[in-house]
């Protein structure tokens, strides 16, 4: 019989004991200060307009830092945006009518529609540094970020079981203390998967956010997007294959210091009364919640400004009287209202008059092209949510199978498909396909992970007491499925699907319109159009295109989305 080896820091003297605990995290504080110091010189460099990509292996870990620390902020940005963006959305049923169609809207605007806007504003801002190159890229990373971890917050929130909303209200929470224990707590298991996804979606679009080509400006930045755009174009696949080890070395070890103690964290919000059997462990957050280092920061920093805060708004304030104040708001909203409105409608001109210089037969290939695309995304995503519903289920009820296949599947989801795309082309090409049936398997590889995550995502968050009924009651596995698992990750495959959908026709750009070994090869669609027009630099063709596809996704979300969410957060919703 095998005999249970502690850990060695606990078999050391407490003081020997709590120094090796603390290393780690001491030695990973000093590297990422070492880091950011590094960052900031280098943004802080002037412009290198003949930057060139080396493609030796020896330059790989420079590039991947690079890279890292691009995501890294774009998290950030992304994670704020999204946490503020939702929380409008789900307390305001005015604002809500306007922001979740425009965040549908904006999640399917593809990275290159947002290029030239972002880098000129960019570029414009900070013309004579590195750092409006960066700010650039950091912000085109945010476009394939955001959207779905908004999305999942605002799915979370509306879903809250009116058991707990109305113990909330009898506790007098204020909206502050309702939206940390509650809201926050609540939506942290959807949150964590769809950054993980998140993530793993800037690591996909990362080719076309340290690349790119704006009219007759080749603007580039050093990272692992820049170097495997280099090596594709290059025909280079032994570089290629060095970019891709580098990168999944990075999203392992990623995976193991951040994801995992945050999965294994999030799950001490699960909703149920009965504990699980079966729970994800981390090493890593067993050594964070035992380091004496960020114990005594919490104590002597965290706390103290918590408790400052829950002071100030526990301080009664002398009241104004309602009709001073009031007027006052009143022409503030008007005058916002107003400028808004100008605003509006000034860009709404410009527009139209850019439109017009469309000629009818770029009306019809934007026409043809919609329509093509449309056609393609929907297909993609029943080919998705055929296999990814079961298998993430499987998966999401069996948190040790979970801790394996998440790793994996956040792997597969990062490689940018430009990179594995020249080998998805030769073979369909071999088995007498082409670039039609190309584009779909590529719109899969970037979108069916999405549905995934939150699939697995909405089955580990399935009370264990609802399963534990199920088996009481010898449900067969059919009726489970209807009485217990469909409705148990519904809101969670809405979110999954509306999101896939967006990354369906922002990966357009790429899965209709390649360029491999100084070749272009595309096919007909809205995506294939996006990309040319923005080789070209025919801006006016760029925003019809954009436009369009705005409009498309838009009507989908009033007949399709809109309905659902709806059902999600009133039929499916947990509650006792």
């Amino acid at each position: 019989m095998a005999t249970f080896r502690p850990p060695l820091w606990r078999t050391l003297p407490t003081n020997v004991s709590s120094l090796v605990r603390d290393l780690p995290i001491l030695c990973a504080g000093m590297a990422i200060f070492y880091g950011a110091l590094t960052l900031a010189r280098t943004w802080a460099s002037p412009v290198d307009t003949h930057l060139v990509i080396q493609l030796a292996p020896r330059a790989l870990p420079r590039y991947a830092m690079f890279s890292l620390a691009r995501m890294a902020v774009a998290y950030g940005v992304s994670l704020a945006f999204a946490l503020g963006y939702s929380y409008a959305a789900a307390h305001n049923r005015t604002a809500e009518r306007l922001l979740i169609p425009l965040l549908d809207t904006l999640q399917s605007i593809p990275v290159l529609s947002f290029l030239p806007g972002v880098m000129l504003a960019m570029i414009a801002l900070v013309p004579t540094r590195q750092l409006g190159l960066e700010l650039g890229s950091i912000l085109l990373i945010s476009t394939g970020q955001v959207w779905n971890m908004a999305f999942s917050v605002y799915s979370s929130t509306k879903t809250i079981p009116p058991d707990l909303a109305e113990a909330s209200r009898a506790f007098h929470l204020g909206p502050w203390q309702r939206y940390t224990e509650l809201e926050l707590p609540f939506a942290a298991i959807g949150l964590v998967w769809n950054s993980m996804m998140s993530v793993a979606g800037g690591w996909f679009f990362l080719m076309a956010c340290e690349m790119f080509v704006l009219g007759t400006r080749d603007l580039r930045l050093p990272g692992l997007g820049s170097y495997l755009q280099t090596a594709a174009n290059a025909g280079d696949l032994r570089a290629v294959g060095w970019g891709l080890a580098t990168m999944v070395a990075v999203i392992v070890v990623l995976d193991q210091l951040i994801w995992r103690p945050l999965i294994a964290w999030s799950q001490k919000f699960k909703f149920e009364q009965v504990e699980a059997s079966e729970a994800i462990g981390s090493p890593v957050l067993e050594l964070l919640r035992r380091s004496r280092v960020l114990r005594y920061l919490s104590v002597a920093i965290v706390m103290p400004l918590g408790e400052a805060r829950i002071r100030r708004r526990a301080m009664t304030r002398p009241a104004a009287a309602p009709g001073a104040e009031r007027p006052v708001i009143g022409w503030f909203r008007r005058a916002a209202a107003v400028v808004v409105l100008v605003v509006i409608g000034y860009a709404a001109f410009r527009m139209a008059r850019a439109l017009t210089a469309l000629s009818a037969s770029q009306v019809g290939e934007l026409a043809e092209g919609a329509v093509v695309t449309f056609l393609r995304v929907e297909l993609t995503l029943l080919l998705s949510a055929l296999w990814t519903v079961p298998v993430g289920v499987y998966v999401g009820l069996r948190p040790r199978l979970a801790g394996i296949v998440q790793p994996l599947a956040q792997i597969a989801a990062s490689i940018p498909a430009t990179a594995v795309f020249p080998i998805v082309v030769l073979v369909l090409i071999r088995a007498g396909g082409g670039l039609g049936t190309g584009s779909i398997v590529l719109l899969m590889l970037g979108t069916q992970w999405y549905i995934l995550f939150n699939v697995i995502a909405g089955a580990s968050a399935i009370p264990t007491d609802l399963r534990e009924v199920c088996d009481v009651y010898g449900l067969a596995p059919a009726e489970r499925w209807r009485r217990l698992l469909l409705p148990g990750i519904f809101p969670f495959l809405i979110t999954g699907l509306v999101t896939a959908s967006g990354g369906a026709w922002n990966a357009s750009v790429v899965a209709e319109y390649f360029r491999f070994r100084g070749q272009t090869m595309s096919t007909v669609g809205l995506g294939a159009v996006i990309s040319r027009a923005t080789d070209q630099g025919d801006f006016a063709v760029l925003l019809g295109a954009t436009i369009l596809m705005a409009l498309i996704v838009v009507t989908i979300n009033r007949l399709v989305w809109r309905r659902l969410y709806r059902l999600a957060s009133t039929r499916f919703a947990l509650g006792s």
